[in-house]
């Protein structure tokens, strides 16, 4: 089945904005595609007691909206037994406040704070890997632990005479230091992580370009404040504080308390992915929202998060797909980009593992991803990878750094 949530335009387009329609996109229309669907399905084979559901999603425009896939778990919980998730984005009232923010960082193009592409991907990608690569014991070009990673821009400084295509300003190396940071404004309202380490190569093509992308704001515009007049230059805390109380079409889906699906006898499972490498949607919105469910559980029920909730970290992946690193394990997308897994056993496809995890009570505790060359299936494996159960990363242990036997998750 499929649902268009009620609406046509492009994936960045928020110039629709019917109240009605809202309510769809954020879930409704996702709520009655699955009951149409599961009836259609029960019609045709005459039963329902053996029926499972499952679905697979990355950020919002996959499949369906990873949205409304969060917020049928938190607000319908018997629609799905399995879900796989892929850098959801389920905080919207936030992660357009941050699509402004830190591209606000770097603009005016050709200002003082602009940093260029070139920039991105020469000297700070290069001074990235030069003091993070060997965390986890190789030099392999990816950064598998960005958490540990204590970059530090202002090796970059300009000396006197130094080629400026090589180099950071002052302004510059402040920017950058925001772009990395978690944003806290001064009454500790946490609005959204920055972007991680080992990500440069994409961060371009992301949400420190030329250009602010256009939904972000259209939705303060004509979702929240109503005002056409409004600019990205004028965004303020309260206007992310009235976004929070507005909530349009209550599209956030950021409830820790999925008590409802998880617990018996409907026993739902989450398999939860994300690109340390995301230009799109900073990998800290995953981590915040697994952290609070785990918070809740633990101080409100006798369940172990483990049991019910897993996420893994892909290092190098991009937003969804994409990037230098092993990101094709079977997520959302990845094989219609001509990344397909390995094989599409548990071990390697994630769909395939949360079939097992529902119908079989086999829970992952890694997966074997693969990077083709050129991302391109045809050209060939370049290198295999153990993607890790949060909050464990890869270490090297000798051998063939191509071969996913040779990491270890610690």
């Amino acid at each position: 089945m499929s649902t268009d949530t009620g609406h046509n335009s492009t994936v960045f387009d928020g110039s629709w904005h019917e109240p009605n329609q809202i309510v769809d996109w954020a879930f409704r229309a996702m709520h009655l595609s699955v009951i149409a669907g599961k009836q259609v399905v029960e019609a045709y084979y005459g039963k329902q007691e053996d029926m499972k559901s499952y679905y697979l999603g990355c950020s919002t425009g996959e499949a369906l909206p990873l949205r409304t896939d969060l917020k049928e778990i938190q607000r319908f919980p018997e629609d799905f037994d399995g879900i796989v998730i892929g850098s959801p984005a389920n905080w919207m009232s936030h992660l357009q406040s941050f699509s402004i923010h830190i591209n606000l960082n770097v603009l005016p193009v050709n200002g003082s704070h602009w940093i260029p592409p070139a920039l991105w991907k020469g000297p700070i990608h290069d001074e990235v890997l030069r003091q993070c690569d060997m965390i986890d014991g190789v030099a392999d070009g990816i950064i598998n632990n960005p958490l540990a990673c204590n970059f530090r821009p202002e090796t970059l400084s300009c000396r006197p005479g130094q080629d400026p295509s090589a180099c950071l300003t002052l302004d510059q190396i402040v920017a950058l230091r925001k772009i990395y940071s978690a944003y806290i404004e001064t009454n500790q309202t946490f609005i959204f992580n920055g972007y991680y380490p080992g990500g440069e190569l994409g961060f371009p093509n992301g949400l420190v370009g030329e250009n602010i992308l256009t939904i972000a704001p259209e939705y303060f515009q004509l979702w929240v404040l109503n005002d056409t007049s409004f600019s990205p230059f004028d965004l303020t805390l309260a206007d992310i504080e009235l976004a929070d109380k507005i909530d349009p079409g209550t599209q956030n889906a950021i409830d820790p308390n999925i008590t409802a699906f998880v617990s018996a006898p409907h026993n739902g499972k989450v398999l939860h992915y994300v690109g340390w490498a995301d230009q799109l949607i900073s990998p800290g919105n995953s981590l915040h929202y697994y952290d609070t469910v785990q918070a809740f559980m633990q101080t409100e029920t006798d369940a172990s998060v483990d049991d019910f909730y897993r996420l893994f970290t892909v290092a190098g992946m991009q937003h969804c797909s994409g990037g230098f690193g092993a990101n094709a394990f079977g997520g959302s997308g990845q094989a219609a980009a001509g990344m397909p897994p390995l094989s599409n056993d548990p071990q390697h496809n994630i769909l395939s593992a949360m079939v097992a995890w529902v119908e079989n009570g086999t829970a992952p505790d890694n997966f074997t991803a693969v990077w083709y060359e050129d991302n391109d299936a045809t050209q060939g494996v370049g290198f295999s990878r153990p993607l890790c159960k949060f909050p464990a990363n890869l270490r090297f242990d000798g051998g063939n750094s191509n071969a996913s036997s040779s990491f270890t998750c610690v």
